[in-house]
């Protein structure tokens, strides 16, 4: 058994989700947003960091993971980005969880099983892998989406690592 926490990054609404892996099944225990105010960066990082530390006090996750920076058209946006995400990964590293980075597409292809999923998809495929009776907030869908893709990815490494044999030339067999 295990906890996740997925974090969906952004410097206004960083979304997250809470989940829990009990073999091949996902079910869900909380979302939600963290929303920023205010017009300068540096209390919007505390506030990321704050909350990402009290979501982590409260639900007590085993495992974390959080969506990669993409290259975004406006180069400021994205460094705004990076910096939001480094707020929430120094809240996990704080309470000791490791790390786990996965690519937006990553994240589509695990939860709906093509890299190139809408935010709707994802949407409607997480409300059927968790059972939801309501559509969830698209950034804590996305949050949700993540912890997803940490509990497919984990599991997919575990069970390859069960079934290699030896290595060859840097080929599992």
């Amino acid at each position: 058994m295990s906890i996740i926490l997925g974090i969906d990054p952004g410097s206004r609404i960083t979304g997250y989700g809470v989940i829990e892996q009990k073999g091949s099944k996902c079910f869900y225990i909380a979302s939600g947003c963290i929303r920023t105010k205010g017009d300068t960066l540096a209390p919007k990082l505390n506030m990321i960091f704050n909350g990402v530390s009290e979501i982590i006090k409260q639900y007590q996750p085993t495992e974390f993971g959080i969506e990669q920076v993409f290259m975004a058209k406006n180069p400021d946006s994205a460094l705004k980005l990076g910096q939001a995400r480094g707020a929430a990964i120094v809240a996990a590293t704080q309470a000791d969880l490791y790390v786990c980075e996965y690519s937006a597409r990553q994240i589509k292809q695990a939860v709906v099983g093509t890299g190139a999923a809408t935010k709707e998809q994802v949407q409607l495929m997480v409300m059927q892998i968790l059972k939801l009776s309501g559509k969830p907030q698209a950034d804590a869908a996305d949050g949700l989406a993540v912890a997803i893709c940490h509990a497919h990815t984990a599991q997919s490494l575990v069970a390859m690592a069960g079934k290699v044999k030896k290595t060859v030339r840097g080929r599992l067999r």
